[in-house]
């Protein structure tokens, strides 16, 4: 590759030009002052160093941008505590998310017994056959169902009336339902 044509990546924060030039300094400014004091607060809310100077960053690189958009905060210490406590809230929230569905995520590693592959199959074998018994649009409708359409947009994929696609997708299910339950008495 010829080094005149390469282009330089691009970065988040481009400072340049006096205005923004100004603004940098007076984030560093505050960084001075305000980065221990922040650094501590943060510390004491998540007992995680590593965690808190993520905050701090993050608290910091926020008050770059408003900065340079010309919005600086009239109290850039309460600001920045604000920000850092609001950043801390959120990852609490979305580390409790991920805690509570962490269950249902695969784990490497973690191979299914043969047993298990054995019942999925032929539980996958059945449902294929049960399908293809149903018509066309009553498979149609179940499987836009099962990929979360609603009723009144199945309803015009398929062209009939959503009292009749409704009626469908029930008797539908029902025979998937009567079908499957015969296929676990054999």
């Amino acid at each position: 590759m010829d080094p005149e044509t390469v282009e330089p990546s691009p970065t988040r924060y481009v400072v340049v030009g006096s205005a923004n030039e100004r603004a940098a300094a007076a984030v560093l400014d505050a960084y001075d002052r305000h980065q221990g004091d922040l650094f501590r607060f943060a510390a004491s809310i998540t007992r995680d160093p590593a965690i808190a100077e993520d905050l701090v960053q993050e608290s910091f690189a926020r008050l770059l941008r408003e900065t340079v958009a010309g919005r600086p905060p009239e109290q850039e210490r309460a600001w920045l505590f604000r920000v850092c406590a609001n950043l801390a809230r959120s990852r609490a929230r979305r580390a409790r998310v991920a805690e509570r569905f962490s269950s249902w995520l695969p784990r490497l590693g973690d191979a299914e017994s043969p047993e298990t592959l054995i019942v999925r199959h032929e539980r996958d074998g059945a449902i294929v056959r049960a399908m293809a018994d149903l018509s066309t649009d009553a498979r149609t409708a179940l499987l836009l169902a099962a990929q979360g359409f609603r009723g009144a947009e199945i309803s015009a994929l398929i062209g009939r009336s959503e009292g009749a696609t409704r009626t469908l997708m029930f008797r539908a299910r029902d025979r998937l339902r009567t079908e499957l339950e015969g296929e676990v008495d054999r």
